[in-house]
């Protein structure tokens, strides 16, 4: 069972960066976390404070073009997203969007998460991601790391 796995902390500067936000916002944002890191232990965790979310991408190769599921935190929701949705199998009609690759589900109360379609949706993304084998790139499992820090940021109003 996904519960089961122990999800490795995330980092302080994350917990800085999401600070700005309405304490539900951070505890959906840490969920969907989760929910990632119990399917993809070993992905490594990228790590976005930009201008308009804090964006964390999840890769088993460590490069951002080969993130499978990005999660972005906006005032008023967290999108989980997947980074080739367009080509995913979606039975339930959950993910939002229409570019030629990346869909999302917006998160907006915790049980969105436990819906029937995002555990899978997760797998089947996970599936399709590049992995280090055979590709010269050394693997960095379970790792999370600060990629960039916008010097400008929009966040939710009164935040500092």
């Amino acid at each position: 069972m996904l519960g089961a796995v122990k999800v490795r902390p995330p980092l302080p500067e994350y917990l800085q960066f999401l600070s700005p936000y309405a304490p539900r916002i951070r505890e959906l944002a840490l969920a969907a976390r989760k929910l990632v890191l119990e399917a993809a232990p070993d992905s490594m965790e990228l790590i976005y404070d930009a201008y308009n979310a804090v964006a964390v991408g999840y890769s088993f190769t460590g490069r951002p073009s080969d993130a499978f599921v990005h999660i972005a935190v906006y005032a008023g929701w967290v999108n989980l997203g997947f980074n080739h949705g367009a080509g995913l199998p979606d039975p339930c009609g959950v993910l939002r969007g229409s570019g030629r690759r990346v869909r999302h589900i917006r998160i907006e109360e915790p049980g969105d998460l436990e819906e029937p379609a995002v555990r899978p949706l997760v797998r089947a993304a996970m599936a399709q991601a590049a992995r280090p084998e055979g590709t010269g790139i050394k693997a960095t499992k379970g790792k999370s790391v600060v990629r960039a820090i916008y010097a400008r940021r929009r966040r939710p109003a009164g935040a500092s």
